[in-house]
């Protein structure tokens, strides 16, 4: 009797999960679980050509900007570990990766619109923008035009402030360079830089990878990039005005931007946050990607909670 017993329940619970199953399938549920695991391509219709971006997961969304001699690529692994809970973007701004070419000159409020257009295709009335260096600069000017868009923002090593003396020469410079025709003498200094210096033997495979992607950069598309940087202005007082909440993350060993200078140079408003890489350059989703994930999930899930 008990062992009747045994086999009957047996063979109801696997029927029942046969039923389940098939219902999962014919709902296309379980189809709908891995495609939002995969990373998809896209494009969205801007100006006279096209933005390129990925996306990923369902939920609030997370739009990741790229820096200079960067494309959509250098997040995918980042954004691999963030949980599918979670939609994930990453935008080829306008010059690089596989978007198009609009000009000999590309503003940050000409990329922010960029961002924007990929939003509204994707029917995204609010979200996180995350931008990494130049990245953080269409941050600033997305904040500057849509505000009420961003749950928050965070600048991954970036800064508020416009280009100093210094700085707008070596621009130049390098434009002069790439009009030249030795776009490839570039980035294989510029690159290694972007490491903390101890960290470069550690992560040879992901500097070779960073240099193939500057690699396939056009030279007009540097060029129209470099010539937006120049001409951006400070955008300090909008960053310390802005109601929309603020992560600034930052690198200890960054070789492009001065810790202490750019930490001690502004005040972060209302609700925001300073995280600190202590074994990071320029590149902290790659050199501490675990604590950069955790920093970027943790601070969005507390906004939206709230």
């Amino acid at each position: 009797m008990n062992g009747r017993f045994k086999i009957n329940f047996r063979y109801t619970s696997h029927k029942y999960i046969l039923i389940i199953f098939s219902l999962l399938i014919k709902n296309n549920v379980i189809g709908n679980i891995f495609l939002n695991m995969k990373l998809i391509r896209k494009e969205a219709s801007f100006e006279d050509g096209i933005i390129n971006y990925y996306d990923k997961g369902t939920g609030p969304a997370i739009i990741f900007l790229h820096g200079y001699l960067e494309s959509s690529e250098v997040w995918f692994d980042f954004m691999d570990s963030f949980p599918t809970t979670f939609r994930t973007l990453a935008i080829d701004l306008p010059g690089h990766g596989k978007s198009g070419i609009f000009g000999d000159e590309h503003s940050m409020e000409f990329m922010a619109e960029a961002v924007r257009k990929v939003m509204d295709n994707e029917g995204i009335e609010k979200g996180m923008i995350t931008g990494h260096s130049m990245g953080g600069y269409v941050a600033l000017a997305f904040l500057g035009k849509y505000p009420s868009r961003l749950h928050a923002y965070c600048l991954f090593h970036s800064h508020p402030f416009a280009d100093t003396e210094e700085i707008i020469e070596n621009r130049k410079r390098e434009i002069k360079v790439v009009e030249s025709g030795k776009k490839d003498v570039i980035y294989p200094v510029n690159v290694p830089r972007m490491f903390a210096d101890f960290n470069t033997g550690i992560f040879e495979k992901e500097l070779e990878r960073h240099k193939e992607i500057a690699s396939n950069i056009s030279e007009s598309g540097i060029i129209a990039v470099l010539k937006g940087m120049i001409k951006r202005p400070s955008r300090l007082l909008l960053l310390e005005k802005s109601e929309v909440p603020l992560l600034f993350i930052l690198g200890r060993h960054d070789n492009y931007i001065p810790f202490e200078q750019i930490k001690e140079g502004l005040t972060l408003p209302p609700g925001s946050e300073l995280v600190v890489l202590e074994k990071s350059g320029h590149l902290g989703f790659i050199e501490e990607k675990e604590k950069s994930t955790e920093a970027i999930i943790n601070y969005f899930e507390r906004l939206i909670n709230n």
